[in-house]
């Protein structure tokens, strides 16, 4: 007795509606980031070569670029560090309350960022609990490019640790145990078998927690003190241009800030393409 043909019917979604879908998605994305941000070339764009160069390459607003930019990079450089170390902590071994420092680690994600730069620079202060400690060194924490230091590496680490959780969970160990059963030992498996595996959602935490420090500004304000060359962030420049009503010359640095950070996101993009053919390879 033969079986029935199967039908040959084209592969079916299995969320109808995909055109509609879509509409939406597209139309929902251009209102909320497209639109917006357009809107600022577009203001931008306004103004002649000369205005927007004068402006955006002043000295305060490039003091504020380097501030901004290699601080930022310093505390995401950090949080890749330590964030890598406290994932695998987090993943690889059972201790007593685990579950509430797993939790805490989300804390800066739910605090409000104003909330947290007053408690850092409470806490850092010079009469702070542990500030008073650096000050006696002769570090001076709070007010200083320290404090930025700390306020961007505190909102920054989560983005490291959740992004490669879900990584070091689906590690086969069993590749691990026959690296060091041929002899490898921790640090070459580290290197040959682990990181290679990591590299890209390591790469993915370190772009997020850059992009998020760029753009930092409630927990700074409070924690920097705000003095132009020395401690003033790019964000705060514009929100003083907006404050004194000067539109052309914030949109002028904004756009500035726009343009830099797709241009690190893009060379981030590559860095990630890169690890993961590089595993692939390897695999």
């Amino acid at each position: 007795m033969q079986s029935p043909k199967r039908s040959l019917q084209p592969n079916r979604r299995v969320l109808p509606g995909f055109g509609l879908s879509l509409g939406f998605a597209v139309a929902y994305l251009s209102l909320i980031v497209l639109i917006p941000l357009a809107g600022v070339f577009i203001r931008a764009s306004g103004m002649s070569w000369d205005e927007f160069w004068s402006i955006v390459t002043s000295r305060q607003v490039v003091a504020t670029y380097k501030i901004t930019f290699g601080v930022s990079l310093a505390a995401a450089a950090t949080n890749a560090v330590f964030g890598l170390i406290a994932a695998w902590v987090l993943v690889r071994y059972s201790f007593p309350g685990k579950k509430i420092f797993d939790g805490i680690v989300d804390l800066p994600f739910a605090l409000p960022t104003a909330v947290a730069g007053i408690a850092l620079t409470t806490i850092y202060a010079q009469t702070g609990f542990l500030g008073q400690f650096f000050y006696a060194w002769g570090i001076e924490t709070a007010y200083s490019r320290i404090g930025i230091y700390i306020a961007l590496t505190f909102i920054g680490l989560p983005f490291v640790i959740r992004c490669l959780q879900p990584v070091l969970e689906d590690l086969d160990k069993e590749v691990e145990e026959a690296s060091a059963t041929l002899g490898a030992g921790r640090w070459r498996t580290f290197w040959r078998i682990i990181f290679p595996a990591i590299l890209p959602a390591w790469l993915t935490g370190f772009s997020l927690a850059y992009a998020r420090a760029i753009g930092e500004y409630g927990s700074v304000i409070f924690i920097s003190g705000n003095m132009p060359f020395r401690t003033e962030i790019t964000p705060l420049v514009i929100v003083k241009f907006l404050e004194q009503f000067q539109m052309a010359e914030a949109t002028a640095v904004a756009a500035v800030m726009l343009v830099a950070s797709f241009f690190i996101l893009f060379f981030i993009n590559i860095l990630q393409r890169w690890s993961e053919s590089i595993g692939k390879a390897r695999g």
